[in-house]
């Protein structure tokens, strides 16, 4: 005898179950849990080696070996999953921070016209080695957003964009934090045999190199006036995180044209939040507002361990089985595409 279904029941589709309620004590415990592991982190990047690495990667590698010893933290899962969901995109905004749009606008607007090339090279070459290497499509693409932009802060950016896997953007971070390490000290090891000017290296090491820590590491040994133009280069490339979510956004409606999908797809509104971050820094704190410096270094850090903390949640998605088998690929397509970037910055300076 055919079963009668529920007016919104349909054949083959499964009634989702309700999620189970959560206390306020276990929530807050979820979210000290990401604190504890960020803080751990923040101590480990204090150890000579680590150091090089940073407090965000590092908590993501404590988050993944206490996945792998104790399995996922069940009980409070809803406050790790607000840590890695909202303070993620609050530490997206409190980023803006560091973009400096006076100096951009009065002296960059050459180094932003290259570094939207730049972009557009890693991005495109990036997806492409993915391909030829038949790696994860979504993960490669973070790659490449992240060797283009900004790293670890542009992954997360774009991660939600397109619809990634957490466990694809922990792994993202991870990845790019490692490999822009590797490419940093090279350039730091290498800088006494270049034929270039302190100021040429800075713009190359700026246009080329992951993060902005990375950035500062490999412009240091140039001395003041090659850190400035390697922090400007790259605050170009951070600038051009907006126009470039924006892009995603609308090929992902493309993508998705005529599917479900498409009404999935929402304004990314932290990043005008970024926007807004980025002007009062640039126009509002140390002109109308008068900051001291320590202040700036608080938020600085602050900003930072609020997204270690979001990168322990998602750091807490990450299997290690599943990593051996899906990692390598795209680690060796963005690890191919940093070494071409590096060369035709280099020859184009």
């Amino acid at each position: 005898m055919a079963r009668v279904l529920p007016p919104n029941e349909t054949t083959g589709q499964q009634q989702k179950k309700p999620k189970p309620k959560t206390s306020a004590g276990l929530w807050l415990g979820g979210i000290g849990f990401t604190f504890l592991i960020a803080a751990a982190g923040f101590a480990l990047a204090l150890v000579p080696g680590f150091n090089r690495v940073g407090p965000l990667a590092c908590a993501i590698i404590l988050a993944i070996i206490y996945r792998q010893l104790f399995g996922y933290p069940e009980k409070i899962r809803a406050g790790i999953q607000f840590s890695a969901r909202y303070f993620l995109r609050f530490a997206i905004i409190l980023y803006g921070l560091k973009l400096n749009m006076d100096v951009i606008f009065s002296q960059g607007l050459g180094l932003v016209v290259r570094d939207a090339g730049v972009i557009a090279f890693a991005i495109l070459v990036t997806v492409w080695l993915g391909k030829r290497l038949k790696a994860d499509a979504s993960l490669v693409l973070l790659l490449g957003i992240g060797t283009g932009v900004c790293g670890a802060a542009a992954i997360a950016a774009a991660a939600p964009i397109i619809k990634a896997k957490e466990e694809d953007t922990a792994i993202g971070v991870g990845i790019i934090a490692l490999v822009g390490t590797i490419f940093s000290i090279t350039y730091t090891i290498i800088r006494p045999l270049l034929p270039m000017s302190a100021v040429d290296y800075g713009v190359w090491s700026g246009s080329s190199l992951h993060e902005i820590a990375h950035v500062a590491l490999a412009g240091a040994p140039a001395g003041p006036d090659g850190l400035a133009m390697a922090l400007l280069a790259k605050l170009g490339r951070v600038l051009l995180l907006v126009p470039l979510c924006l892009i995603l956004m609308y090929w992902m409606k493309r993508k998705n044209a005529g599917t479900q999908e498409t009404a999935k797809i929402e304004f990314p509104w932290f990043l005008a939040g970024f926007i807004i971050m980025s002007l009062a820094g640039s126009y509002v704190l140390g002109t109308w507002i008068p900051v001291s410096t320590a202040f700036q270094d608080g938020i600085s850090s602050g900003t930072t361990f609020i997204l270690s903390s979001a990168m322990v949640g998602l750091g807490l998605n990450v299997s290690l089985k599943e990593l051996r088998t899906k990692a390598l690929r795209p680690l060796l397509a963005m690890f191919i595409t940093s070494i071409l970037l590096s060369i035709l910055t280099f020859l184009i300076i």
